[in-house]
């Protein structure tokens, strides 16, 4: 069993490290957030007082941090990872990040000694509670063989995708998908019932045909159809529109460095930025429905 760092205990990050503790992983876990921390201190992890502390004699290090910005400056901070790990631990950034901070931290850890992948996932707050995420890992081979021990206790599917930075850039291609699948399927929805068919008819149909998405299975947006969809719940969030709005953010971000056109991934993220103008930010990225039914302005 291996002495595991962990920083970043959120949504994401705490139910993740609680899955390493129960396949009897020593986890020691930071974070600013003092009520995470205690949650995950509840669920057997380790209370770490500083990054120092939480790297200290760590076979691997996790960090799973909301931006760019927040893991550069865990990584390369006077009190940072790279200034007290020793550099045979084994680093891995589960973050969803824009590439070119991924790529900062491929080279400066590389430039130190160190061996690191970037290993974002997919499959939300449920995937990561239920130990089901997918992980993407870009890196070289050696690391990546390295990490994936570390990670299966977290994961259902954990894909090599290749060279640094690989990882991130199939998450946010990923996530465009998915946000775009979610407004086509509100727009899907809000017309089916309008047209008068009956709602749980309507998915019945889309679900067995061409009108299929993860997005339709677990987030549709109408009361009673999903059980698991945030609709059900007032919207409280699975994924927060202001997270949505950020992942989809780097892809368009992405396309904008690569001249790539991404009409329909723009304007999704326009849709996202409504609502965060409107002070929905918190809710369940699904609310984007009511802009759709004119719920919303």
């Amino acid at each position: 069993m291996a002495v595991i760092g962990w920083i970043g205990l959120g949504h994401m990050g705490g139910p993740m490290t609680a899955n390493l503790v129960k396949a009897g992983h020593s986890v020691r876990g930071f974070d600013l957030n003092a009520q995470a921390l205690d949650a995950a201190v509840a669920a057997g992890v380790t209370r770490a007082i500083s990054i120092k502390d939480a790297v200290a004699g760590a076979d691997v290090v996790f960090t799973m941090l909301p931006k760019g910005d927040h893991a550069r400056a865990v990584y390369f901070g006077d009190d940072g990872v790279l200034a007290h790990a020793a550099t045979t631990t084994l680093l891995v950034d589960s973050s969803t990040i824009d590439i070119e901070s991924a790529q900062a931290l491929h080279d400066a850890t590389a430039a130190a000694g160190f061996r690191f992948v970037d290993a974002p996932v997919s499959g939300g707050i449920t995937g990561a509670e239920a130990g089901t995420l997918t992980f993407m890992i870009g890196g070289e081979a050696d690391a990546v063989t390295a990490a994936t021990a570390y990670i299966e206790p977290m994961a259902a599917n954990i894909i090599p995708t290749g060279g640094a930075t690989t990882g991130q850039a199939a998450k946010i291609c990923n996530n465009l998908m998915l946000f775009i699948n979610l407004a086509a399927t509100s727009e899907g929805a809000v017309l089916a019932d309008r047209l008068g068919l009956d709602p749980q008819v309507f998915w019945d149909i889309a679900s067995v045909s061409s009108g299929d998405s993860w997005a339709l299975r677990t987030w549709y947006p109408v009361k009673g159809v999903v059980p698991s969809a945030a609709v059900n719940r007032d919207f409280a969030p699975t994924f927060t529109a202001e997270l949505a709005n950020k992942d989809i953010g780097l892809a368009v971000a992405a396309a904008a460095a690569t001249d790539t056109p991404l009409e329909i991934g723009t304007h999704v993220q326009q849709l996202f930025q409504r609502l965060i103008d409107q002070g929905e930010g918190g809710k369940d990225c699904s609310m984007i429905v009511k802009l759709v039914d004119g719920s919303l302005a």
